[in-house]
């Protein structure tokens, strides 16, 4: 590990004065700090923010539900609110990590967490993501857990969040502060696909804060919920996984929200399955043929086309586990 400098930021204005000269900052610190001991990444210096007033999983007027940035993982798994209105939510975070893990990590750290393609953690290894214009190790090697989707000739390395899959899926926005001021961010839009630039992950400015994470207020009742395929039960990362929320009234859906983990460079939303669903009765039928629209654009590479069945398989199945038949 490099030589650096810790500070320890009493105020929401202390972290933005430090994280605009460069630092960066750090809370829970379970990807990191793995980062810096690896030698992957190597910042000057760290901000530690754990102190600042971002803990708060509040209902907002319009009856979303805002999640402060400082929230741990396994806090906001269980907080009632969460559990009660979106438990798509809940269980990706409790599908994520370790226990250990979901205890100290937050949720702004969650969707700021960089890939876990072993290229690029191997600092031997060629990664455009970590050092721009050397290659992608990934393309000719062994590609089995990479992603399908949303690919580019720089990079086909996966986001690793769950929880950053339901937010996709219910069309979250990131709350922003910086030296500007205060931003808003749809989820959408502020994790990255790689393109050209696979460095550049997230749109956040030099400086900027996570505050929260918001999800609207969607059309009661609503069903939701998370499903993750993957190698093994316990602390593993998708090859997998399906978001799905759905309003069904008067035996029509009425709204659907559908979002795949495990196979895209970020989460990937599904509006082609989503159209296909509005305004259909819940059958087996209707499942299995939205499903088949799930891996539209897909491109494998050599070790990874079982993941194009398996997206469609992942997502029918979870249709079913949510939106039934009646």
């Amino acid at each position: 590990m490099y030589p650096f400098t810790f500070t320890k930021a009493a105020s929401t204005h202390e972290a933005l004065n430090a994280g605009r000269r460069g630092g960066r900052y750090i809370a829970g610190g379970t990807t990191l700090v793995d980062l810096m001991r690896e030698t992957v990444e190597r910042p000057e210096t760290l901000v530690d923010i754990s102190g600042l007033p971002l803990r708060e999983v509040t209902v907002t007027e319009r009856g979303g539900l805002r999640i402060g940035a400082l929230v741990r993982m396994a806090d906001a798994a269980a907080h009632p609110k969460v559990r009660a209105l979106y438990p798509v939510i809940s269980e990706a975070l409790e599908l994520s990590a370790s226990a250990q893990l979901r205890n100290m990590a937050t949720i702004g750290g969650n969707i700021m967490q960089r890939t876990r393609c072993t290229y690029f953690r191997d600092v031997t290894a060629d990664c455009n993501k970590r050092e721009p214009g050397s290659g992608c190790a990934a393309r000719e090697g062994h590609n089995r857990t990479h992603a399908i989707l949303g690919t580019s000739e720089a990079c086909v390395a996966t986001h690793p969040s769950d929880v950053a899959v339901a937010f996709a899926a219910l069309e979250a926005t990131v709350h922003l502060m910086g030296p500007d001021g205060e931003r808003r961010i749809a989820c959408a839009d502020f994790l990255l696909r790689p393109g050209s630039t696979p460095n550049r992950e997230q749109a956040i400015r030099q400086g900027e804060l996570i505050t929260a994470v918001e999800i609207p207020a969607l059309p009661r009742p609503l069903k939701s919920g998370y499903l993750k395929v993957r190698d093994r039960q316990s602390y593993e990362f998708a090859l997998t996984s399906a978001a799905v929320a759905l309003h069904v009234r008067g035996g029509v859906i009425r709204e659907a929200k559908v979002a795949a983990g495990g196979v895209g460079t970020v989460p990937w939303k599904l509006p082609a399955v989503e159209r296909h669903l509005i305004g259909e009765r819940p059958s087996e039928a209707l499942w299995t043929a939205a499903a088949e629209k799930a891996a539209e654009g897909a491109r494998p590479l050599e070790h990874n086309r079982f993941k194009v069945e398996l997206l469609k398989r992942t997502v029918e199945r979870q249709l079913r586990i949510v939106g039934g038949t009646k």
